[in-house]
């Protein structure tokens, strides 16, 4: 059964302040469109007041110039979107988890295991692993050796951590996770490719949040780091080398190619690729699904993408690209002709 709360009680634990009936109990969060009674909703623009009419919810999340769409209870704050997801979470608290080694865990005799941790059944944990206090590893999931793994850190089932990496406290990996595999590096000789060991770590600074299948490679001499507060969604991939400034975000899908550096507070859409050697400054907004091929030094937004078209008009815009630079050289010699015919006049 959830847990009610009244609005009072609710602003009082997370801020803001109540208009209406404080009294109001709430015991979910829901979408304006989806919302029963006993449910809180939030609006973060005006444009939703015609959802909010209809809405059912008990009351509601909002802004101060927004105060006056309803005349239920609400919260009025200051970031509608930030409060809602405090709220959830505090609506809907993790799942108590069992204390203790699961009987099927294999646990070199070496590793630090404090007792405030859980360890699921079907894990393998390797020599001179450490583990902080409240960590908790999902079941069937690898630590290799020689890993540090911080305070209050969950690893999601079936998530491998690769020898020598090190994760920082309050870090949330989730399942399929692989951090640490060798990076991408060969060397060519005589026609044969010859691999060049990766000898660098992983190191994940605190609170960072890592999706469901993402990859994060390790580095070849120096290491690949995740600096604090990142978020990366899922199937993600972040060669070797790469540094990724703090509480930058990355959607599903993206790729980042060896040794580029990524700055602070960067936002990078789904399926956005990113050369390798290339160093993007701090609070740089990038559009889904754009090629980067060369640094981005100036804070903006940045896209590069093609409007879609049907194959068949595809072709022809592909036909006209290829000709460019003999349609520029014409516009250039007629722009002579003009400027001499004008001096002649």
């Amino acid at each position: 059964m959830s847990k009610n709360y009244s609005l009072s009680a609710i602003a009082e634990s997370l801020g803001g302040y109540v208009l209406g009936d404080g009294s109001v109990l709430i015991s979910g969060v829901a979408s304006l469109a989806n919302a029963k009674s006993g449910d809180i909703c939030f609006i973060n623009d005006a444009k939703y007041q015609k959802a909010l009419v209809s809405c059912e919810a008990s009351a509601f999340v909002l802004r101060e110039s927004d105060a006056d769409l309803t005349t239920l209870p609400r919260v009025i704050v200051e970031n509608p979107y930030a409060y809602f997801a405090k709220l959830s979470a505090f609506l809907n608290p993790p799942a108590t988890t069992k204390l203790g080694i699961a009987t099927s865990a294999v646990i070199d005799a070496t590793a630090n295991i404090p007792s405030t941790c859980s360890i699921g059944p079907l894990v393998v944990i390797g020599a001179n692993v450490v583990l902080g206090e409240n960590v908790i590893v999902g079941s069937a999931c690898v630590i290799e050796n020689d890993v540090t793994i911080a305070d209050n850190t969950r690893l999601e089932p079936h998530v491998v951590i690769k020898h020598h990496c090190e994760i920082g406290p309050n870090c949330h990996i989730f399942s399929g996770a692989v951090i640490g595999s060798d990076g991408f590096g060969y060397a060519e000789e005589a026609g044969v490719w010859l691999k060049i060991p990766q000898v660098g770590r992983v190191v994940i600074h605190a609170n960072v949040d890592i999706g469901a299948n993402t990859t994060i490679d390790r580095g070849a001499l120096d290491d690949t780091i995740i600096e604090e507060g990142v978020k990366l969604d899922n199937l993600i991939q972040i060669g070797h080398n790469c540094v990724i400034g703090a509480h930058t975000v990355i959607a599903g899908a993206t790729g980042i190619a060896g040794s580029a550096k990524i700055g602070k507070h960067c936002k990078i859409g789904g399926a956005a690729m990113i050369l390798g050697h290339l160093e993007i400054a701090d609070h740089v907004t990038i559009s889904p699904g754009s090629m980067i091929t060369r640094s981005l030094l100036i804070a903006d937004t940045y896209t590069a993408l093609m409007p879609f078209q049907t194959h068949k008009s595809w072709l022809t815009t592909a036909a006209k690209i290829r000709h460019l630079d003999t349609l520029s050289d014409k516009i250039k010699s007629l722009e002579k002709e003009i400027a001499l015919l004008k001096s002649k006049q």
